[in-house]
């Protein structure tokens, strides 16, 4: 992980154009690598090692989890558990973090086994697990109706993660559970930042490249601290833009700071999502142009109208992630850095960690 105690900079003219090449490059890259997820259907169990499969259980050495590859007949031709209930699972480790795009299965080879329904749960860490959802709800993969014809399914949300669980759900009633399984994708790749609670990481903009009228911010966090600054940007006059955890909700708040100038527009806090503290992936974005604003996190979307306020705000051209670099200056002594790990920031199409760790 990268250290976060940064500060990027962009103040002399050739500097400023050194950079501006780099920046090129970076984006270059990054619709390279957009590109290449249009291929992301690599078979990611073939190839893997025993060790790399598990199970809640398995009815006999000839029936373990790593029998479990579509296709083949090995052993008993396929995973099965010892009892055949809802509570047991087949557990694949795919070695490193990874986009999983699509899933396939079979029965146990030439068998009376097969499950005509399951679950898919995955993680990172191989303890902490999340259901995969589809239309805002939990979603249950139909299965297979016989041992040998494949059934496949492509996500409609890829998955990032390095463990994957299948979880039958129901099975042939004239036998008993028995999987065979593949998985598809590619090489998740990706940038990571973690914060301690007492640092952050500045990106200074330059007056002239900056673009006041469209800002779009991305970013993917990941805590286990209910509170925590994850974006800050202040102006002079005690104007700030502040995004926050708080008790396990996202909120972004807009404040003008001169109540006397602007008393009706001094202030807008929008806030979504809950249970955010959960130590998964969350996605948040914002996307503001002229003076509308749309505020997303995961997928769930706040838009409206900012009826001027960015427009009156005098903001420094300084952005800071994961705390505020001097606390206090509006009145934010109280609030607590952020704790845990950011992932791809994005600022205007600006990668911030790629460019922290190579500046």
């Amino acid at each position: 992980l990268l250290g976060a105690s940064m500060i990027v900079n962009m103040d002399s003219v050739t500097e400023i154009f050194l950079k501006l090449l780099f920046l090129l490059s970076v984006h270059r890259q990054h619709m390279a690598v957009a590109g290449n997820k249009y291929n992301c259907d690599d078979q990611l169990v073939s190839a893997l090692p025993q060790s790399s499969f598990s199970s809640s259980s398995e009815l006999s050495s000839s029936h373990s989890p790593g029998f479990a590859r579509l296709n083949r007949r090995e052993g008993a031709g396929g995973w099965s558990p010892l009892v055949s209930n809802k509570y047991q699972w087949l557990q694949i480790d795919l070695g490193e973090r990874t986009e999983i795009t699509a899933v396939a299965t079979q029965g146990g080879y030439g068998s009376s086994d097969w499950v005509t329904s399951y679950l898919l749960m995955f993680s990172d860490s191989g303890q902490n697990w999340k259901q995969y959802r589809q239309e805002e709800s939990i979603w249950a993969f139909s299965g297979n109706t016989n041992a040998d014809s494949v059934v496949y399914y492509k996500l409609q949300h890829s998955i990032k993660a390095r463990f994957l669980r299948f979880v039958p759900l129901d099975w042939n009633p004239n036998g008993r559970i028995g999987m065979r399984i593949e998985v598809y994708g590619c090489t998740y790749r990706s940038e990571v930042v973690g914060f301690d609670g007492k640092s952050c990481l500045i990106y200074t903009l330059n007056k002239k490249l900056s673009n006041a009228l469209k800002d779009v911010i991305s970013l993917k966090f990941k805590t286990m601290q209910s509170d925590g600054i994850l974006l800050h940007r202040e102006g002079q006059n005690g104007d700030h833009i502040t995004m926050e955890l708080t008790k396990g909700k996202l909120s972004l708040l807009i404040n003008l700071g001169d109540t006397k100038t602007h008393p009706s527009n001094a202030q807008i806090n929008i806030t979504l999502g809950s249970l955010l503290d959960d130590q998964h992936w969350h996605s948040v974005l914002i996307e503001h142009f002229n003076n509308q604003v749309n505020f997303t996190v995961d997928k769930h979307t706040h838009h409206f109208h900012a009826k001027g306020e960015f427009s009156y705000l005098d903001l420094d051209y300084e952005l800071s992630f994961g705390g505020i670099p001097m606390p206090g200056k509006s009145g934010t002594l109280s609030r607590r850095n952020f704790h845990g790990c950011f992932e791809n920031i994005y600022y205007n199409g600006v990668n911030i960690i790629d460019l922290a760790r190579r500046h």
